[in-house]
């Protein structure tokens, strides 16, 4: 089964550019495009901030800017395959769901801060965390100049090849549907001796030292994807540092940020790892968070 990509929408100038965004991305894969607006009744709604209209009344105000996103995408792209849902319910499940019937969730990201429109807080978190396929963040002052040649797709890598093969894979076909260059990179620092195993240790030796080491390690973990993608080119960014930092300092020359994600669950609800978190509040371009593995 083909899934759309399914923009959601919520009339914030962070949502629009993410529809943007979506409409491009769903042209260059050769995909519908779903417009999603997610909302629920409030007395004093934001399209209704004096509370005069009732349920049906911000009800048809939602449809009717949802429709219009549609219809705006469609006369951009012709030829595009777009529709529009309005989808009333809990922000987080409802966008969980959205994501789950999708090839990728995109939203809107005011970085610098907290996500916003309805992702307000601990909910974009929470969307970004138990999403099962990827989400990509937009600002509001992305555009399509963005994309231009010579701007890579940049993609974090930590771990061994099975930890980043999610990522990998979401950022080698996004190179390969933009002509674009992948920059992969794999940050790493001096642990305590201790933090080494005996067998780790071992390793370390036979490669000549930390950082060849992590060079063979990002060198594998990129063969099958340069295998299965041979026309895409390929930059290895090995860097001495933390992950965050490091991304961060590529992210300049970067048109897309790819990076896992790491959920962990606490007392208050689900967390994204410090990495994605830090990628996603302070990198100027859109940033791709990508689960563990897809579904089918």
């Amino acid at each position: 089964m083909t899934r759309p990509i399914t923009a959601g929408v919520d009339g914030s100038a962070e949502s629009l550019a993410a529809l943007a965004w979506a409409g491009r991305e769903a042209v260059r894969r050769g995909l519908a495009l779903r417009v999603a607006h997610v909302w629920r009744y409030e007395e004093h709604h934001a399209l209704d901030p004096a509370g005069t209209g009732g349920r049906e009344t911000q009800d048809r105000w939602v449809r009717d800017a949802a429709a219009e996103a549609a219809r705006t995408l469609a006369a951009r792209h012709p030829g595009l395959d777009v529709t529009a849902d309005v989808l009333e319910g809990d922000p987080v499940d409802t966008l969980t769901a959205a994501a789950a019937g999708s090839e990728l969730l995109v939203l809107g990201s005011r970085g610098h801060g907290p996500l916003v429109g309805f992702l307000l807080g601990s909910v974009g978190q929470q969307v970004i965390a138990d999403a099962v396929r990827p989400v990509v963040l937009v600002r509001a002052g992305d555009e399509a100049s963005g994309e231009a040649a010579g701007r890579e797709v940049v993609v974090g890598q930590q771990g061994d090849a099975e930890d980043s093969a999610a990522a990998f894979g979401f950022a080698f076909a996004t190179a390969a549907a933009r002509g674009a260059t992948v920059r992969a990179v794999r940050a790493w620092t001096l642990p305590p001796v201790f933090a080494y195993s005996p067998g780790s240790l071992k390793l370390l030796d036979e490669a000549g030292g930390p950082e060849p080491y992590e060079k063979k390690a990002l060198a594998e973990a990129l063969e099958p994807w340069r295998e299965r993608f041979p026309d895409v080119p390929v930059v290895e960014h090995i860097e001495m540092g933390s992950a965050g930092q490091v991304l961060l300092s590529v992210a300049g020359r970067a048109q897309l940020m790819v990076v896992g994600r790491r959920a962990h669950r606490t007392a208050v609800g689900a967390r994204i790892g410090s990495v994605a978190h830090g990628v996603l509040h302070h990198a100027g371009c859109p940033v791709a968070v990508v689960p563990p593995q897809e579904t089918s």
